[in-house]
């Protein structure tokens, strides 16, 4: 600390007080001080502001929370921890260049990250102009809880930049347009840290399109990368085997019809190939099946035929061009921005992928948080002392 200090000026009471003296100052006030003073010194860029939530378990009852007027909730909720016998609180960050948070607070422990993407919006331009930012010359990035129609509204003009989420049909659109098409525009490699034997460097590939989303029209990046999700892959997988033991099931129990009408089979053949899946195909052929007498067929006379039956002969095969595509659409993603093409704020689309890559280091700050070595279990006497822990 720099200089001598009696035993008791470290002990849990003293903690404590001054976690009530930091309440009672005021949190945001202080945060706010403390992060103007601390971007200009250093002279950070602001341009980007990098917006994230996580959630932490804490123990104790809190039952005061519940009846007090305060500011956040200390519930008991759906634990990303895998602790629902825990309360948990959230904690929600705005940083700047190289992860540097420049606002922070604690949230309700249900919170969705959704509504606080909202709440945030509509009050971005003003954290901004604290630090010197006029309106129009900061870009705010944001994972895919950013994609809704109320923050959409409560963007207004604020520049941002998110991830489509992969539940839209226009991600799935602009993904297969982009493989489909093989526009790529070769990126490189993106990661700060230098790759080794262990962890290759991976190189990216963007190409650009556009979608519509309630009613405004939006940039949309799409992103190839080297090394494609693993659990995409499997889940690629299951699902071509799944449609093949699905249509392979259907397929055996319809060859085992038969129909005394031609037309009939052909109807039967019809209905058979329009069943075709999106990987595989069906090649569908009508045969005859004529039925004899009883009796062993003498040898200079043929057998006689007594009726004529119509079956189907099916052959499953795979759509190769199609599955040859899926591998590649498993690497991609969808970068979703209204940032424009020319003018002082242009970014392009490679430059949209660089900006939003540094959302890894506000993901960062968050494993801080989980590491036990660094912050263990979290027992305060009352919420007021978590909102200034948080601070801290």
């Amino acid at each position: 600390m720099g200089k001598a200090l009696p035993p008791q000026a470290c002990t849990d009471d003293t903690v404590g007080r001054v976690l009530d003296r930091l309440y009672a100052f005021g949190t945001m006030r202080l945060f706010t001080d403390c992060a103007v003073r601390a971007v200009t010194r250093c002279d950070l860029e602001r341009r980007y502001g990098h917006f994230a939530t996580t959630s932490r378990s804490v123990w104790g009852a809190y039952q005061c929370a519940e009846t007090q007027d305060l500011p956040f909730q200390v519930p008991y909720g759906s634990s990303k921890e895998k602790r629902p016998d825990l309360k948990q609180c959230v904690l929600s960050t705005l940083c700047v260049e190289r992860a540097v948070p420049m606002w922070g607070k604690p949230e309700d422990g249900n919170a969705s990250e959704k509504t606080l993407n909202a709440t945030l919006l509509s009050e971005i331009t003003q954290r901004f102009a604290c630090y010197g930012v006029q309106p129009g010359a900061s870009i705010s990035i944001a994972d895919a809880a950013l994609v809704t129609e109320d923050n959409r509204a409560a963007l207004r003009d604020t520049l941002c930049i998110t991830r489509l989420p992969a539940t839209y049909s226009a991600c799935g659109r602009i993904i297969a347009e982009a493989v489909m098409h093989n526009r790529w525009e070769e990126v490189g490699v993106q990661a700060q840290t230098p790759p080794t034997r262990h962890r290759p460097g991976t190189c990216y590939t963007v190409a650009e399109g556009r979608v519509t989303l309630y009613g405004k029209a939006y940039r949309a990046v799409g992103v190839h990368s080297s090394s494609p999700d693993q659990r995409r892959q499997q889940h690629l997988q299951r699902d071509i085997q799944a449609s093949s033991a699905t249509l392979e099931a259907t397929v055996h129990e319809a060859v085992q019809q038969e129909d005394c009408c031609h037309a009939d089979a052909e109807a039967a053949a019809a209905k058979l190939r329009a069943l075709q899946s999106a990987d595989h195909g069906v090649q569908v052929d009508v045969e005859e099946r004529p039925q004899y007498g009883p009796g062993r067929p003498s040898r200079p006379q043929p057998r006689r035929v007594q009726a004529l039956r119509y079956g189907l002969q099916a052959t499953l095969h795979e759509r190769s061009e199609v599955i040859a595509r899926k591998p590649q659409e498993t690497g991609c993603f969808v970068l979703l921005t209204h940032v424009p093409t020319a003018g002082e704020m242009a970014h392009r689309a490679g430059e949209v992928l660089r900006a939003y890559k540094e959302q890894h280091g506000i993901e960062q700050n968050f494993g801080f948080l989980k590491d036990p070595l660094m912050v263990h279990s979290l027992l305060l006497k009352k919420p007021e002392r978590i909102e200034a822990l948080g601070l801290v």
